[in-house]
């Protein structure tokens, strides 16, 4: 559906996205996610003709951005992180503005957006006078006037309250049902929620890519959580490090204990060389736990390394 070749954009001589390439296939929900800064909403800026790239290429349904982008723009709904709407018009009129302007005749586009995005008890109110968690979805509406096959999300949940979050998030589910969807965010939750796919981009290169549920396999190291008494820290960091396959430690506080995490690579498991060392050195070991590895271990671990 849509193919990434060595994309490349920079403001002045500051390079906002490196040379990435990737594939979003269709029927996928993929997110894009980054800490601040990291280049999202440039990438979608570039996916969805309202930036060009310096270099590099993107292809959607065949079409390239660079030849063709009014063709791509109609199969494309875009909802940046600021949705774009007219506080002093109705709901209904806004969306029917909407409407006139991309040509499509009649109401009957405008009942189902509005029923899909669940805004039919608010047609008649002025966005100024909705929620933040509506006026997301009255720009989601706008996004989907004209039934596009793909939908771009920037920060699709940024500001709202914690029950407008979790609808927002049900809402791009079942629209993933029937859509492709790229949705940038830095909430961790979100892509764990909402998305079958994660590309993690940090200062403008992606770090990895792969399946939500298979990222843990192909991304950040091993990590085990160690409390001792009997040594200080130097010295246990000292004898962890002489262990092949350690690749770092870190200080974690603990009033009563020596307590670190030790990061290792992740076809290895270390415990055993551990519990020796321990041993061998009269240390007294309160604990050795081997952490599940999750999202947040991963996104800290790639977005560190660079």
């Amino acid at each position: 559906m849509i193919n990434v070749n060595n994309l490349t954009r920079l403001y002045g001589e500051f390079k906002a996205v490196d040379d990435i390439s990737f594939v979003v296939n269709e029927g996928e929900i993929t997110g894009l996610l980054g800490p601040n800064g990291a280049g999202k909403t440039t990438t979608l800026r570039m996916l969805s003709c309202y930036l060009q790239p310096n270099s590099g290429s993107i292809v959607v349904d065949g079409k390239n951005t660079m030849n063709e982008p009014l063709e791509i723009k109609k199969m494309i709904g875009y909802l940046p992180e600021s949705a774009p709407l007219y506080g002093d018009m109705l709901v209904f009129d806004y969306l029917m503005f909407v409407s006139e302007i991309r040509g499509i005749e009649g109401t009957e586009s405008i009942k189902k957006v509005a029923e899909m995005c669940r805004i039919k008890d608010v047609m008649h109110k002025s966005i100024n006078e909705l929620s933040k968690g509506y006026r997301q979805r009255v720009g989601l509406a706008h996004a989907m006037i004209h039934d596009p096959k793909i939908l771009i999300l920037d920060e699709p949940t940024s500001g709202l309250d914690p029950i407008e979050i979790v609808e927002i998030r049900e809402l791009i589910k079942e629209l993933g049902k029937r859509k492709t969807v790229i949705l940038s965010t830095h909430i961790l939750s979100e892509v764990e929620a909402a998305c079958d796919r994660v590309i993690i981009i940090n200062k403008g290169r992606i770090v990895a890519d792969d399946k939500t549920g298979l990222l843990g396999t192909s991304g950040a190291d091993n990590r085990i959580i160690i409390k001792i008494s009997g040594t200080d820290y130097d010295s246990l960091k000292s004898g962890l490090m002489n262990i092949s396959g350690v690749k770092k430690i870190n200080h974690i506080d603990d009033k009563e204990l020596i307590a670190a995490e030790v990061f290792y690579d992740k076809n290895l498991d270390l415990r055993p060389e551990i519990f020796k060392l321990a041993g061998s050195k009269g240390w007294i070991m309160y604990e050795m736990k081997q952490e599940q590895t999750s999202l947040e271990n991963i996104f800290r671990e790639l977005t560190e390394r660079v």
